[in-house]
Parts: structure tokens; sequence; C-alpha cells
């Protein structure tokens, strides 16, 4: 079973964060939520609390086959800012390991050098952050290992790219239709 590992910082996006979960635990891979704070209650940026699965120093993220980070701010700015996490990044990137980062988080990557010359989107205003990244505006951007969303509303497109790394098309297809995500886009 493919594992996945998506962080939380205080004032993470609950969309952006909840979203790939239940879509990556629905399509069949081992997700757990990692804490960053030391605690494993986390805060979003609009207040809700969360309980993550564990805490970041208990994890074995060699072990992952996905990491993710979730936008919102000031949450993104905490992943940033986290030395450990920094440095887990640039070792899953260097494996060649996919990475998702989505909203403000992308700033992550691009603060590590990891989206140079790459193709990446983010949320309107944080492009600035991308280090020499080709900024597309799409709502999901795959270049490489990465995958980077633009924001809350990118959510659900981002969390089924993130999954269709790890099983066939056709049960990406079958999920997307049992959550009527194909009705809302009108691909049924």
């Amino acid at each position: 079973m493919k594992k996945a590992y998506v962080f939380l910082a205080e004032g993470f996006e609950e969309i952006e964060a909840l979203t790939p979960v239940d879509i990556l635990r629905r399509g069949g891979v081992d997700v757990t939520t990692l804490s960053v704070t030391g605690q494993r209650a986390v805060t979003s940026s609009h207040q809700v609390t969360v309980l993550a699965d564990a805490l970041m120093e208990e994890a074995d993220l060699e072990s992952a086959d996905l990491l993710v980070l979730p936008g919102g701010m000031p949450g993104s700015a905490h992943l940033n800012a986290h030395e450990a996490l920094r440095e887990a990044l640039i070792r899953h990137a260097a494996a060649g390991k996919v990475i998702g980062a989505i909203c403000a988080a992308p700033m992550v990557l691009g603060s590590l050098g990891l989206l140079r010359g790459r193709r990446a989107t983010c949320s309107p205003g944080f492009e600035e952050w991308l280090e020499g990244a080709i900024c597309t505006g799409e709502l999901v951007t795959t270049d490489g290992p990465f995958i980077t969303g633009k924001g809350p509303g990118a959510a659900m497109p981002f969390a089924y790219t993130l999954l269709s790394l790890f099983v066939p098309e056709e049960e990406v297809h079958t999920l997307q239709g049992k959550m009527q995500f194909l009705q809302l886009t009108g691909r049924e």
C-alpha cells in the first residue's frame, strides 16, 4: 500500500488539507496527518482544531511515497520555517518521490529552489516565492515529481491528481463518479 503524509501547521487551510486526506484514503492510500507544532491538536486558519494522527517527529518520512503541504496562512509560512520539514522535502525530492503543495504552500518548494525551471501554480500573489518556476496559473500543475494546486477551489482536482499517481485512471474516474465530482464538472 502506498503511503502519504500530510503536514499540518497552525493556520493551515482546512479544505486543502482534509480533501486530499479524504480522497487518498478513499482511493486506498495509507494517509497519516502529521503535526509540525509539537502538539497533535492543530488549529486551522479558520479556527477549526484538528487532531493530527501523529507528530512529525514520530514518523518515518523516508518510507513515504508522497508528502503533501496544504496551504493557508500563516500555515504555509510555518511550514516554510520548519527546518526539519525543509530537510525532509529536499531528501524526498532528491529520491525522485512525489511532493504535492497547494495554494500558498508551493512557496516552501520555491524557497528551497526545488521548482527552478519547472512549471508550477500557486495562490495569486505567491508567485514571487516560486523562485525560478514557470508559473502557470492553472488549477493543478504537474511537473516531474511536483504537483501544485492553485487554492481552495482546486482542492478536489489536486487530490484526484495525487491519487492518479497511485491507482489506475479508471479507479480515479469511478471515485469521482461516486463523489459526484463528474456531475459538478459536467464530465459524466
